[in-house]
C-alpha cells in the first residue's frame, strides 16, 4: 500500500494486514483520485473509518489543506499515527479515536471531501449519510466517496456524481 500521486508519491504506508480492516487497493485508489482530482487541491477532508489513513493521506499528498481521520479501533489509530509521522504531515492531520456518530455530532468543521469506507455489512451506509447531513458537516458541492460491496440507498438531497465497479468492490461518489 503506497501513496500513488502528489508530493509523497511512492511512499509506502504501514497497515496493509491489520485485522478488521480492508485497505483500498492501489488501482482502485488511483481510479478514485482520477475521478476527483480537480476537487482535492485546497480541500478540507474527512476520512471516516480511516484505517491506516490511505485515502486521507493520498488527499494530503495531492494538496488537501487538512484531513480529519476518524476510527474507533485503537490499533488502527496507532498505525495511522505512524503513517502521519512517517510522511511528516502532522500539521495537516487531526486524528480522532472515536465513533463516527460522536465525531459528527461534536465537530463544527465543514468538509469538501468525505471518504467513507466502513467495514462491509457492519454499518448501514444510508444511516451514515443521513448523519452527515443531519450534523450539517458538508459544504454545498461536497463530494462523498463511498467504497462498498453492495447497492445501497442514499438520501434524495445527494446526487450521484460518478460510480464504478472493481470486481466485488464498488465506488459511488455522491455530491451535496
Amino acid at each position: 500500500m503506497k501513496i500513488i500521486s502528489g508530493k509523497y508519491k511512492g511512499s509506502i504506508l504501514n497497515g496493509y494486514n491489520i485485522k478488521g480492516t480492508r485497505p483500498t487497493m492501489d488501482r482502485v485508489k488511483e481510479s478514485v483520485f482520477g475521478m476527483i482530482q480537480t476537487r482535492v487541491l485546497n480541500s478540507v477532508c474527512l476520512d471516516l473509518f480511516s484505517g491506516s489513513g490511505s485515502l486521507g493521506l493520498e488527499a494530503i499528498s495531492m494538496g488537501a489543506l487538512k484531513c480529519y481521520f476518524v476510527d474507533n479501533n485503537k490499533e488502527v489509530i496507532k498505525i495511522l499515527k505512524k503513517n502521519i509521522t512517517k510522511l511528516k504531515v502532522e500539521d495537516f492531520c487531526e486524528v480522532y479515536n472515536t465513533s463516527y456518530e460522536l465525531f459528527l455530532s461534536k465537530t463544527d468543521v465543514k468538509f469538501d471531501l468525505v471518504f467513507l469506507d466502513p467495514p462491509y455489512n457492519k454499518y448501514d451506509l444510508n444511516d451514515i449519510l443521513i448523519k452527515l447531513l443531519e450534523c450539517d458537516v458538508l459544504k454545498k458541492g461536497s463530494l462523498i466517496v463511498v467504497e462498498h460491496n453492495s447497492d445501497f440507498n442514499y438520501p434524495d438531497s445527494l446526487n450521484l456524481y460518478k460510480q464504478r465497479k472493481y470486481g466485488n468492490k464498488q465506488i459511488t461518489i455522491l455530491e451535496k
